[in-house]
């Protein structure tokens, strides 16, 4: 993966009633991003992240049953964030492959 590729901020927010699949996917998300809310990360991710992520999430989910959202952030938007209360978002994880 060369330096030179995009990333695109994505709140990646999930609604999982089984606790042994919400921790899992807990877990691999926190591989891609920050922690934020109980059920919600802030991931900068490539295009081939984004797909490694679906890819490593889905074998976790039941669709009938499970949600998980990827909202995408531009640039300015991530600049207009407002939190009230609590802690401030964290900045992103760094990945190392």
């Amino acid at each position: 993966m060369g330096s030179s590729e995009t990333t695109t901020l994505y709140i990646v927010a999930y609604d999982i009633p089984d606790d042994r699949r919400r921790t899992r996917v807990h877990k691999a998300l926190s591989g891609y991003g920050a922690w934020t809310q109980y059920s919600l990360f802030e991931c900068w991710l490539t295009r081939r992240q984004l797909l490694e992520l679906r890819a490593k999430l889905t074998p976790h989910l039941q669709e009938e049953r499970d949600s998980v959202r990827f909202y995408p952030l531009c640039g300015s938007c991530q600049a207009n964030v407002l939190t009230i209360g609590g802690r401030k978002p964290h900045d992103p994880v760094t990945m190392i492959f």
